[in-house]
């Protein structure tokens, strides 16, 4: 049984998908209460102010409500999914607030998508990329996502690590040459 927050008690991730699934608001109370500081952690080093974080997380519960019924247990866990959602409301959020506040980019012309080929190398890239990944130990990867994925600065890694800011640095230095150099970039 999980508890993970101030969610209905006991309630376990298959039985909230369940209720979510048949409507039941009651599940998203229970996700909200269960996953809902999972979410705030996520979304606030992307919008630092709190009115934009709140209008991000009625969009992210939204967006959870609507897409509930595409989860599969087998392409991850519900913690991931609800990561993946979150981060990627805040950005798009965040961009949105960016192009309200620039009138000049409104009239711009948008740039020409990427050529078939240039598609493929960035595929390519990027299975090169998660495979690096991939081959680092836990700790370095999940310090990696925590700068890199879920955009959080130095300092609050640094201070729930219990380390300075200069060895985060340091490690992180050191995982973008491993991972330089398992693209086939320069060695470390």
């Amino acid at each position: 049984m999980t508890t993970r927050g101030r969610g209905e008690p006991g309630l376990e991730d298959r039985e909230i998908l369940q209720r979510l699934r048949t409507g039941d608001a009651a599940g998203m109370e229970a996700l909200l209460g269960q996953y809902g500081a999972l979410l705030r952690y996520v979304v606030k080093p992307i919008l630092p102010r709190e009115e934009d974080r709140e209008d991000c997380l009625s969009e992210i519960s939204l967006r959870i409500w609507e897409r509930v019924g595409s989860f599969t247990e087998d392409r991850g866990t519900l913690a991931a999914w609800l990561t993946a959602i979150a981060r990627n409301m805040a950005l798009n959020h965040a961009r949105r607030e960016g192009l309200r506040a620039s009138e000049e980019l409104s009239h711009q012309a948008a740039a020409p998508g990427p050529s078939p080929e240039e598609a493929v190398l960035r595929r390519e890239r990027q299975e090169t990329l998660r495979r690096a990944l991939e081959a680092l130990d836990q700790r370095d990867r999940l310090l990696f996502y925590r700068k890199y994925y879920y955009l959080q600065s130095t300092a609050q890694i640094a201070a729930e690590l219990g380390v300075t800011e200069r060895a985060v640095e340091g490690r992180l230095y050191r995982i973008k040459a491993r991972l330089r150099q398992r693209m086939g970039g320069e060695r470390p």
